[in-house]
């Protein structure tokens, strides 16, 4: 996890770009999967897409089979490097845990007003819960698909009984992906959870938000980093700008010579009469 505190912008990081990467792939294929699994139905010429510029090529059932193909196969990989990836460096944030259920309705009754909403970790309990019922829906749709899929490349005489009940799963399962994606969608509606969109694109939540409601999971990395709150670091003190100036080099002052003084109209009378106070010694 790149989870880590950006005090300077009020940021915290969520999600690395490897888990950006997945939830897109993710997200992209299984919706392209959604259409090109009911283009492949006979609706396109029915309800007039066709005339929807572009969308000429929905009526075509077997080029809206390949789409789907290359979207499966994306799908799956992203599914594949998901578990995996994860599962080995141990990380289970979103798995649910005992209390889940009780706490989720805590939560949404909070939503209408009914209750206050409890210290909450990284993911909500009601997230954890949805993950691990869209993780069922998604394996029960590969190992169908891959037993329609075997069928329509490799074994055309498959079975009429292991067909359909693989055909029925796979509609059944597509049905319930349609409708979690509807409740995906109705949980990104709700105020409370709007700072978590984008996450979904940048990785990244405001701080100030996670602090207020995720409190258990900025307890956890705040044990690691030793994070001070914006408003408490103190300014830093404005600096006094001093010239500065080239040091220069001491010498020593020479003395002045001394000038002999050339006797004047003063110094005779002087001279007179020092001469006359001698004589009359």
């Amino acid at each position: 996890m790149a989870e880590k505190v950006l005090l300077e912008k009020n940021l915290v990081v969520r999600h690395s770009a490897i888990e950006l990467i997945e939830h897109w792939a993710i997200a992209v294929s299984g919706l392209i999967l959604l259409l090109t699994g009911i283009f492949e139905l006979p609706v396109a010429k029915r309800y007039y897409i066709i005339t929807v510029p572009g969308l000429g090529w929905t009526a075509d059932f077997i080029t809206s089979l390949y789409l789907h193909y290359a979207a499966a196969l994306v799908f799956t990989m992203a599914g594949m490097f998901h578990l995996f990836y994860h599962g080995l460096r141990g990380e289970k944030g979103l798995i649910p845990q005992k209390g889940d259920l009780a706490t989720s309705i805590t939560v949404i009754k909070s939503f209408i007003g009914i209750g206050k909403e409890p210290p909450l970790p990284k993911y909500l309990p009601e997230q954890r819960l949805a993950y691990m019922g869209m993780a069922f829906i998604i394996l029960m749709l590969i190992l169908s698909g891959l037993v329609k899929t075997y069928k329509n490349i490799y074994a055309p005489d498959m079975s009429h009984a292991v067909l359909l009940w693989a055909t029925w799963i796979h509609n059944i399962f597509f049905v319930l992906f349609f409708l979690a994606f509807l409740g995906h969608m109705a949980a990104i509606a709700l105020k409370p959870n709007w700072p978590m969109v984008r996450g979904i694109f940048t990785g990244k939540v405001r701080l100030d938000y996670a602090r207020h409601r995720h409190q258990l999971w900025m307890a956890d990395i705040e044990k690691t980093e030793s994070i001070v709150p914006l408003e408490e670091i103190p300014a830093p003190e404005a600096a006094v700008w001093e010239p500065v100036t080239a040091a220069q080099p001491k010498t020593e002052q020479e003395p002045l010579p001394e000038v002999e003084k050339e006797p004047g109209p003063a110094d005779d009378k002087a001279s007179v009469s020092k001469a006359g106070s001698d004589s009359k010694e």
